[in-house]
């Protein structure tokens, strides 16, 4: 019976029973991490689309971000289109986050605590939950603006060959200084950098079909590398207004993000290696130029 169990073969009685209780209790966490879920779909509430209000799915990645959830949540369950769900993947918080969880099973769609590899291997889990016919990603300490959602169905129904749908954004710094960043997209100038806001932007359910779902080889660009593999061929249109309010930082708001995107521009978006490097290193000087004005204003201030 030993002799079958090789790995354990030189390791003695003590050992094999050492292994097998140390397989009992990961079993007995892994069910524990499947019991951590909720939301209104567990209790047989299942959103739908429609022909009149085509179903939305918000999908949000969280670890340890109890402080800002409540808002995050409450900015979608304020929006005044009929026909949203909600899908909140939490990868495994220690802090009170799945504690507010529970508290708004009855409001949201669907949430689950389990162990991920990061945000974009969240989204992708989300991803296989999401019903919507358009889908978008909401980061946890980011919030949509009042009529968002509504909005961007307008702007969908006007433009009925649309895969992607962005808009504006309101980008906020924690030094208090604040802009409006997001272009339209334009292949041009998308292949040289993430002119677009991605926070919010809609995707239509037909455009994963064809792209597939997020690379998580790239930890901190795998939105801007997805939209990068559509190049030319992606059908987009634009909403000239703010939908969401931004704080700053985040995984892709770093030089190693800038690293990253250059291998997507490569890679996914046939971008000459010379080029994109070249691209690489002007945009690390403007990083830094950025942050030191941002050190300065909170010196300052």
């Amino acid at each position: 019976m030993l002799n079958s169990l090789h790995p354990l073969r030189c390791k003695g009685i003590y050992s094999v029973r050492r292994q097998f209780k140390t397989i009992y209790y990961l079993s007995l966490m892994q069910t524990n991490h499947r019991q951590m879920r909720g939301g209104k779909r567990l209790s047989g509430a299942i959103s739908e689309t429609s022909v009149e209000n085509l179903l939305v799915s918000v999908i949000t990645a969280v670890f340890n971000g109890g402080q800002y959830l409540a808002g995050c949540l409450e900015s979608v369950l304020q929006q005044d289109y009929p026909n949203i769900e909600h899908i909140v993947l939490d990868g495994g918080s220690t802090d009170h986050t799945v504690d507010l969880l529970h508290q708004y099973d009855e409001k949201i769609e669907y949430w689950a605590s389990e162990p991920d590899r990061g945000v974009y291997d969240a989204w992708n889990k989300g991803l296989r939950e999401a019903r919507g016919e358009w889908i978008c990603f909401l980061g946890v300490d980011d919030e949509f603006l009042p009529g968002a959602i509504s909005a961007y169905m307008k702007l969908a129904s006007e433009n009925p060959q649309a895969e992607y749908l962005s808009s504006q954004v309101r980008w906020v710094h924690e030094s208090g200084h604040s802009r409006i960043i997001g272009e339209s997209w334009n292949w041009k100038r998308f292949s040289r950098f993430m002119c677009i806001a991605h926070v919010g932007s809609m995707h239509r359910r037909s455009l994963f079909d064809r792209l597939g779902t997020y690379d998580t080889s790239y930890p901190r660009t795998a939105d801007y590398e997805l939209l990068l593999r559509a190049r030319k061929g992606l059908q987009a249109a634009y909403l000239p207004l703010p939908t969401v309010m931004m704080r700053a930082g985040g995984v892709s708001d770093s030089t190693a993000a800038l690293s990253e995107a250059m291998r997507a521009k490569i890679q996914a978006g046939g971008r000459p290696v010379w080029l994109a490097a070249t691209e690489r290193m002007l945009a690390n000087i403007k990083f830094h130029v950025r942050e030191n004005s941002h050190r300065i204003i909170r010196t300052s201030g």
